[in-house]
């Protein structure tokens, strides 16, 4: 009788203690300290929506007067790169925007702003308006005032039937030195760079195109870039 009152016991404090111990309640999650600032977006630094050739006609891009901003500088990247000005302005089916269809090799391009760095550490992050061919796509790039050029892990460029406008976070991007004159990555990505004072800011296709008609490029129409400034 001892050992049948012994296990009974067993039994009843393993059906009392069991479920208790399992449900134990679980940490609270933590918590920013109370007071803390919440990270403040940054608004737009500059924008550029391009000005068409003469009459709409696909030309090469004039680097000068396809800039609306005046306080922009277009530049153009990669060896025999090829961009041309395509489109109307105003026309939402076909706006005025580059057209990489004749670059035989990668190709980048870059706004500069001639009064101001971009700060673009805090939230920073590009709109862009875009039409695909293929798979091609746009990846962001910058200069740094260092020289150093990077590339982001975040390409645009998500329809090959129409205009999209997208917005490409840069806060958890990660980064690939960029050999500018080439248009090509080098080494492995990093997590982090400086982006507290950024010099250019722009676009590249690491893949040549293959021409007019379907088969490989980008269109590039809009841009807007949300950034901090930095006096120069």
């Amino acid at each position: 009788m001892t050992a049948i009152r012994l296990a009974i016991a067993a039994a009843a404090f393993a059906a009392l203690s069991g479920p208790a111990s399992a449900q134990a309640p679980a940490a609270p999650a933590a918590r920013p300290p109370a007071g803390t600032p919440a990270q403040q977006r940054p608004g737009l630094l500059f924008k550029e929506a391009w000005r068409q050739s003469a009459g709409g006609a696909e030309a090469p891009v004039n680097l000068a007067a396809a800039v609306r901003n005046p306080d922009l500088e277009l530049k153009v990247y990669g060896q025999g790169a090829v961009l041309n000005m395509v489109g109307k302005d105003g026309d939402l089916n076909n706006p005025s925007h580059l057209f990489s269809g004749e670059s035989k090799n990668p190709v980048a391009f870059t706004l500069r702003d001639k009064k101001a760095y971009a700060d673009l550490s805090t939230l920073g992050r590009l709109r862009v308006n875009t039409k695909m061919s293929g798979l091609h796509k746009v990846y962001p790039i910058v200069k740094l005032a260092n020289g150093d050029w990077w590339l982001a892990d975040k390409p645009a460029g998500g329809s090959i039937r129409d205009w999209l406008m997208e917005d490409v976070s840069l806060a958890d991007a990660r980064w690939y030195k960029l050999d500018i004159a080439d248009v090509v990555t080098k080494g492995n990505p990093v997590d982090k760079i400086d982006l507290a004072k950024v010099d250019e800011i722009g676009f590249a296709d690491l893949m040549p195109a293959s021409g007019h008609g379907p088969g490989g490029w980008f269109d590039v129409g809009e841009i807007e870039v949300y950034a901090k400034p930095v006096a120069r």
